[in-house]
């Protein structure tokens, strides 16, 4: 079985109206949260950037939350802009939701696959895994990988998921023999 890994290559861009100007893309450009102390309570913030205006704007991360009841590492990470907790404080599916936004990954991630040899014995069994939730259509993935068509990937490609569905999450196909 051959392994393929779809990796980030950069954090994705966010689908987010700008207040000040028509833009609709921000991006956490260095990454930074800001902390804010009122009494025994934090409000965490992750600020984004407008990529047209370049006005600021801040995402919820957690409001008037107790300060006992974060982990001292993540709180010491909110205080350093820490890139890893920026990374998955980004990649939570909950701040999206909270702070209506989607996800841009146009650009942002890239397929590592060992050069296919479609001449060895058929069929040949490949399996895909994901280092980061990046939703990708598994026909283009497919095509993209080994080069052929999407018509083509559709008629000799036998999987359990759907190919014409997005997934991020890991699979296996098979690559039948062309005929």
């Amino acid at each position: 079985m051959l392994p393929w890994v779809v990796r980030r290559t950069r954090l994705p861009s966010l689908s987010l109206r700008c207040v000040q100007c028509p833009s609709e893309s921000a991006t956490t450009g260095r990454g930074r949260f800001r902390v804010n102390a009122n009494g025994k309570l934090l409000d965490v913030w992750l600020l984004v950037r407008c990529v047209s205006c370049d006005r600021t704007r801040k995402l919820t991360v957690h409001e008037r939350a107790p300060v006992r009841s974060f982990d001292p590492l993540e709180l010491d990470g909110y205080h350093t802009s820490d890139p890893e907790l920026v990374a998955s404080t980004l990649l939570d599916p909950r701040l999206a939701r909270r702070n209506r936004f989607t996800l841009d990954w146009k650009g942002a991630w890239r397929l590592e696959a060992p050069p296919a040899r479609l001449e060895q014995a058929w069929p040949v069994q490949m399996k895909v895994v994901f280092d980061d939730p990046v939703p990708v259509r598994p026909e283009r993935l497919i095509a993209q990988g080994l080069g052929l068509s999407r018509n083509e990937v559709l008629r000799r490609i036998k999987s359990d998921i759907s190919l014409r569905r997005p997934t991020s999450t890991g699979f296996t196909f098979t690559v039948m023999a062309a005929g």
